[in-house]
C-alpha cells in the first residue's frame, strides 16, 4: 500500500444537513459556514451537506459535531487509485469510523475526536506519517 503524509488540520469540525430546497440556501452559501479554516459543502438531492467549524454551527441545526480531520499532504492525481482505501482500510480495521472528503487536490479523512489517538495509531502502523497543526 501507499503511504501517504497526512496533516492534521486544527479546527474541531461539525458535520451539519441542511434541506436544499430551503429558498435561503438555494441562493447562497449560509454565512456562518464561511471561516477562515477548512469547510466543505456538499449537494445530493434534498440535502446539503456542510462541513464547517464547531464554533460557528446554529445550534438549532441537525448536525453532529467533534470531527477532526486530516488531509493528504499534497496534490493527487486524477488517475490514481486506491487513495481512499490506503488509508480507510486501516482505519476500518481499528473501528474508527470516518466521513470522506474530496477536493480538486486531495482528499479529507474526518474522525471523531475521542478515535483521535486510536486512528493516529492506526495510520502511524500503516506507514502514514502525522504532521501536526500549524500553531496559530
Amino acid at each position: 500500500m501507499r503511504e501517504f503524509r497526512l496533516r492534521l488540520l486544527p479546527d474541531v469540525l461539525s458535520v451539519c444537513r441542511l434541506d436544499a430546497n430551503d429558498q435561503a440556501v438555494q441562493e447562497a452559501i449560509p454565512r456562518w459556514v464561511c471561516s477562515k479554516g477548512f469547510w466543505s459543502v456538499s449537494r445530493r438531492g434534498d440535502e446539503l451537506s456542510v462541513v464547517c467549524d464547531t464554533a460557528r454551527v446554529p445550534p438549532e441545526l441537525t448536525h453532529q459535531s467533534g470531527w477532526r480531520a486530516f488531509e493528504i499532504d499534497g496534490t493527487l492525481d486524477f488517475s490514481e487509485v486506491g487513495v481512499l482505501a490506503a488509508l480507510t482500510s486501516c482505519l476500518a480495521q481499528a473501528g474508527v469510523a470516518v466521513f470522506a472528503l474530496s477536493t480538486h487536490d486531495t482528499d479529507v479523512i474526518l474522525v471523531q475526536q475521542d478515535t483521535m489517538s486510536t486512528a493516529m495509531e492506526a495510520l502511524i502502523a500503516e506507514g502514514h506519517q502525522i504532521i501536526s497543526p500549524d500553531p496559530e
